[in-house]
């Protein structure tokens, strides 16, 4: 993953973006109808259950889009909610309150729901010691905040883009030339511009992790589609030469027999690509 102030940078560009294209020129709604000098204070109302994310980039919003608001936080990011809860109170001008409200709660009810996902899954790999890891199947544009959102709900981030991670997948191997030359040849590439970036190399087959297994350097394998009984032959195959990853339509149902065939990892893009947004409003009081 990127280092926490490249993860600051993208959460500060997601709300500068997102309160340009949603504000434009002005709450033309608000500045018709509230005085600019009205005082207001709202609540952030559950309406569902799950595991409640994004306070902490609520507070982030409020300040960027007037200082001098307040938050009063009740229930911190990772907790479990409730229908009827309240989260938090926010006071200020009625016209910054409103200006803000539909940013935070697109933000948080999609991050709710992300960090609900997870901690299902990881509840249901407790006592494994094979842990849940996202993917790049994110929203575009918002990655950061899903990435966010499965570290609140317990789970591990995998790379953060392109850029921070080298992975060799079926693609990239069959372009290559095979599964030999693409790892040489990433070493090459890694070597000539001077980057020091972990591997992973995509396995379809226990053949192609036999061959994997012959060069050195590489962080982790991911064994992708294999059913169970082959996840358990290419564990004890790799023995603890590197890392194991194990993904592809794994599900609430799948995931703990696979996290019992050893694996270290279990990438899910459902995680992100597959939820219905947490039910929360922001209600005056």
């Amino acid at each position: 993953m990127i280092s926490q102030a490249q993860f600051q940078k993208e959460i500060d560009l997601i709300i500068t973006n997102a309160v340009r294209e949603d504000v434009g020129d002005g709450d033309h709604s608000s500045l018709s109808c509230i005085p600019s000098a009205a005082k207001g204070k709202a609540k952030l109302l559950v309406k569902d259950k799950g595991v409640i994310a994004g306070v902490e980039f609520a507070k982030q919003v409020f300040a960027y889009v007037d200082e001098n608001m307040t938050v009063e936080t009740l229930i911190e990011d990772g907790s479990s909610v409730n229908y009827g809860d309240i989260v938090f109170y926010v006071e200020g001008a009625s016209q910054s309150i409103l200006k803000a409200e539909r940013l935070v709660l697109n933000a948080m009810q999609r991050m709710s729901a992300i960090a609900t996902k997870t901690k299902t899954f990881v509840d249901l790999l407790e006592g494994t010691g094979t842990k849940i890891l996202d993917t790049r199947k994110t929203t575009p544009g918002i990655r950061a905040l899903e990435k966010w959102a499965v570290k609140i709900g317990g789970g591990e981030n995998h790379r953060f883009a392109l850029y921070d991670m080298i992975m060799l997948k079926d693609n990239h191997i069959d372009f290559a030339g095979g599964i030999t030359k693409a790892i040489n040849k990433t070493k090459t590439y890694l070597k000539e511009t001077n980057r020091d970036l972990k591997i992973i190399v995509e396995a379809r087959s226990l053949k192609e992790i036999e061959e994997i297994l012959e060069s050195d350097g590489i962080y982790r394998i991911l064994i992708d589609n294999f059913n169970y009984e082959d996840t358990r032959n290419a564990v004890e195959l790799i023995g603890d030469k590197c890392l194991t990853e194990s993904s592809g339509g794994i599900n609430e149902k799948t995931v703990r027999k696979y996290a019992e065939c050893g694996v270290d990892f279990i990438s899910s893009g459902a995680l992100t690509h597959s939820v219905y947004n947490m039910d929360l409003s922001l209600k005056a009081v």
